[in-house]
Parts: C-alpha cells; structure tokens; sequence
C-alpha cells in the first residue's frame, strides 16, 4: 500500500511538472537555447545567463557561453554579473521599506536628514525631496556629471561636493533626466536613518532574507569572487576585455553585482507583495510606493506592438504595453548589460545577464520573452537590432576611416604643437595635464588615474581623441586660441559615459 501512495505521489508530481512545461509559450520550451547561442556568436557576447519566473515558480534559469572570452569556464546560474542600474530599485526599496516602518517619509526634504546637502540653487537643495532623488526630476541633463563620478579616485563626499556645484541644464522637476549622483545622495539618508551603510543595508535588509547569498553590494568585491564574469566590450568590430567599473563612490546608483539565481528570489519577492516562500521581507506598501509614477518621460510606443506612456517611479521604468503595465529597468556598467522586467498582472519576470557592454540581446531576449508570454507574435528582436547596428558601425567605421585618412595628411595645426600641451583646469573636475610623447598630444585627468586620451590633429584647433579605455570612446575635440595662445580645450567622451561637455581652461 506504501508502494501504491509512493507511485501516486511521484505520478502527480511528474504531472505538474508535465503541465507547467506544457502551458509554456512554444517559444522558451522550443527555441530559447538556440536563439541564444546564436545571439552571443552574432553580438560578440562571451556569456550570458537567463531567469524567468511566472506563477511564483521559477521556468526557466540558465547560463550560455563562458565568463570569460578564450576561456572554458561556463557561466552557471550562480555567475555574478554586475547589474549596474538594476541596483537603483534595489536602494528605492530600501528607502521605501523605510518609509513603511515610519523612520522617514518620501516626502521628506532631503536637507531634513542631510543638512550639509547642497545643490547649484540653494533653494532646490531647500525643497527637494526624497522621492526627487528617486526619480530624476532634480533638472539634471540625462548622465549630467558621470565622467566626473565613475571610474574615478573621488570619494563618495567629494562626489557630493561636486555634485552641489553643477548647473543643471533644466529647471527644478521641469524635466527628466537620468542622476546617478542623486541615488548616491539617496544612500547616504539610508546610512543617516538606519544607522548602517548603504551597502550594509542592502545585504542586512534584503540579501540575506531573501537568500541572495552570492549578491554583492558594492564594485570593489567582485574582485574576490571566485565565479564571476569578466567585463568586456567591443572596439571597431573586435571583442575585448576591460576592467570592471570602480564606481563605490555612487554606489547605490549601480555597484551591485548578482547571478540570475539571487536575482530569482528578488523577482518572486517583488511579484508576491514581498513574500518569498509565504513570509514577508519587503512590505508591500514599500513596493507599491516605487512603482507610483512621478516623472513623464514621453508618449512611449513600440515599434511593432501597442505601447503608450513611458513613466519613472522610484528606481523604475514603468509603462503600458499590449494592455499590461511594465515594471522594468536596464543597467549597463563597464562590460555588462543588463535587464530586469515585471509584468504584475501575468505574474512574470525576466532577468538577462550579459557580459559585454556592446550588445541589444539584453533587451531583445527580454522583449522576446515577454511577447512570447503575452501572445504576442515572435519578432525577432536581436536581428532587428542587429540590423540597426551592423548599419550604425558601418556608418561609424566609415566616418573612422575619413578621419584617419585626414590624420594621415598631416594637417597644420594652429599654433605648434608645445603651445597645446600644460596644465588645465575645469571649475569643477579639478585638473589635467597635456604632454607630448611620440609626437602626439597625451591628456591625463587629476582623478583618472591610469586612463589618457590620446590626440591627433585635424586640422587649426580640431583633434581626434582615442581614449586609452575604450568605454570613453572617441571623440572630436577642439581647443579654443586667441593672440596665439591656447585658452581652453572642450572635452567630450562617450555619450554611454555622459553627454555633457567639460570646458577645461589652459592655467600653464
């Protein structure tokens, strides 16, 4: 009788097992392995790894490819990546479960928990509020910032230091733009309110009860981890390593690094009202506070299905989509991309993990999934994307090669070129130093350390830059001169790192 319940048993469990496999879109059952093992030989991708949660369950959960280009090491389902943005809903959480246990309000002034907070126009700093922080209505421009901030020596107080003094290129809540610095801000009241660090915080408060053992909170610890991707980005058509992002001095604007495994638990956590396993880690209110739309950022759309709205609520991107409301972000730090989609009504999450900053697969794979859940007819995204950008570089390597074929002429420039090099400063940045090695101008940043520009003439005052690190690009650069002398050079990078030119003037 014992027997005839063990086989009872073990038939009702391979039948649920059966029907879940069954009721899932032809799609992942079918065809997700090779659309992905395409995907990561036609983007360059050395690895990636997928996680896909509906009805509380987790349906599917793999690694493709390797965490390192030229190795044998596969990635797994407990390879770390690092998230980048994904972790802004992480620290928006935190400052919401705050909230819901009554130890702040979003709705307080920022000054109320930091008093020395300083913004360029003393009565922004004055009247902003948590929840401006949150979701980037300070009137900053889009990445407005960063080249200061990322990757460089900076402390966390000199970020905010420089931070209080940036103009912000629109009014107070007038228009959306993208602030990591305010996330860092929005960490430091975490750390005032609760006692702990920001990082402290996020391992103490939601790693940890919810199992996400293997997560790191901030950049410097991937260095240790034992499986973990390596960063890697592609330069004129060619695959290549780069270091991971230093970035802990914002790092509750993106530092987090996880594996779609730890990523599982988050997911289910947020599509259950903050339960996991039937107890409750984050509390609900606190989710729904982040997901309460505070800044417009267009009409949305979709360039084959209906969308309408595109929205941001704290650490969110939110909009309607084929009748549904979207729940997602992306995070692209140095060598990773990646993505994050809730779907609340169908019960559904994806996660996508990849290792190269240089690829759309994050977002089509994600795009693929979702419309495969919702019916939706197959697309092809990462061809479609592809498409776009086998034609961008195309356009790019061919504005590449007239540049250099202007370089090769030698072109005079201005004044020679020991007037070029010294000493500048910007205002705020702090300073650099132009030398000539090799017959070629060599820009050094004060707070880069390790990193250079490389410049080639085009002709009077225009230069050609080649950063030494392929995420700052390369850009046109042009000095302004007068009474033959060089006063100033404008300073760009790649628009991934920020948009905003610096203005850095000639002091020796």
């Amino acid at each position: 009788m014992k027997r005839s319940l063990i086989v009872l048993l073990c038939f009702l469990f391979f039948s649920q097992i059966k029907a879940q496999t069954d009721s899932l879109p032809s799609f992942i059952k079918d065809s997700l392995d090779i659309y992905v093992n395409r995907a990561l030989q036609q983007w360059q991708i050395p690895g990636a790894a997928v996680c896909v949660v509906k009805n509380g369950k987790v349906v599917v959960m793999k690694g493709y490819g390797v965490r390192e280009a030229g190795s044998n090491n596969a990635v797994d389902e407990n390879t770390l990546f690092m998230i980048g943005s994904n972790s802004k809903a992480f620290t928006a959480t935190a400052v919401a479960m705050l909230d819901a246990e009554k130890k702040l309000s979003l709705d307080d002034k920022v000054q109320k928990w930091l008093p020395s907070f300083k913004l360029y126009d003393p009565w922004v700093a004055k009247e902003a509020n948590l929840r401006d922080l949150l979701c980037h209505r300070l009137g900053f421009e889009t990445f407005q910032g960063d080249f200061m901030f990322f990757d460089s020596d900076l402390s966390a107080a000199e970020v905010f230091e420089r931070f209080a003094k940036v103009k912000p290129l629109y009014g107070f809540r007038s228009k959306w733009g993208y602030t990591n610095a305010a996330f860092g801000v929005a960490g430091e009241v975490i750390h005032q309110v609760s006692g702990k660090t920001w990082g402290d915080f996020i391992k103490e408060r939601i790693f940890q009860p919810l199992g996400m053992n293997n997560s790191l909170a901030l950049s410097k610890e991937i260095h240790n981890a034992t499986n973990k991707a390596s960063a890697h980005t592609v330069v004129m058509g060619a695959l290549r390593r780069i270091p991971y992002g230093n970035i802990d001095n914002i790092a509750p604007a993106g530092s987090i690094s996880s594996s779609v495994q730890d990523m599982s638990k988050w997911v289910m956590a947020l599509l259950d009202n903050g339960k996991l396993n039937g107890k409750e880690i984050i509390p609900a209110s606190a989710i729904q506070q982040t997901r309460i739309p505070h800044s417009i950022m267009g009409n949305g759309g979709h360039m084959f299905n209906k969308a309408h709205f595109s929205l941001y609520g704290l650490g969110w991107f939110m909009e309607e989509y084929a009748g549904r409301k979207i729940v997602a972000h992306t995070g692209g730090v140095n060598g990773f991309v990646t993505s994050v989609c809730l779907i609340p009504e169908e019960k559904l999450g994806i996660v996508v993990l990849t290792n190269t900053d240089a690829n759309n697969l994050f977002e089509a794979l994600r795009n693929e999934i979702q419309d495969a859940f919702l019916h939706l007819p197959y697309r092809n995204y990462s061809q479609v994307f592809l498409q776009y950008m086998q034609t961008d570089e195309k356009e790019k390597s061919s504005q590449h090669k007239a540049i250099r074929d202007s370089i090769a002429l030698n072109p005079k420039t201005t004044l020679p070129l020991t007037a070029y090099a010294g000493e500048y400063e910007h205002s705020i940045y702090g300073k650099m130093n132009m030398t000539i090695e090799a017959g070629k101008l060599i820009m050094r940043f004060e707070h880069h350390q390790g990193r250079y520009g490389t410049l080639e003439p085009l002709g009077g005052n225009r230069f050609f830059c080649t950063y030494s690190d392929p995420l700052y690009g390369m850009k046109k650069l042009e000095f302004e001169t007068a009474d033959n002398k060089v006063k100033s050079i404008t300073v760009r990078v790649a628009d991934f790192v920020e948009f905003t030119p610096y203005e850095f003037i000639k002091i020796k």
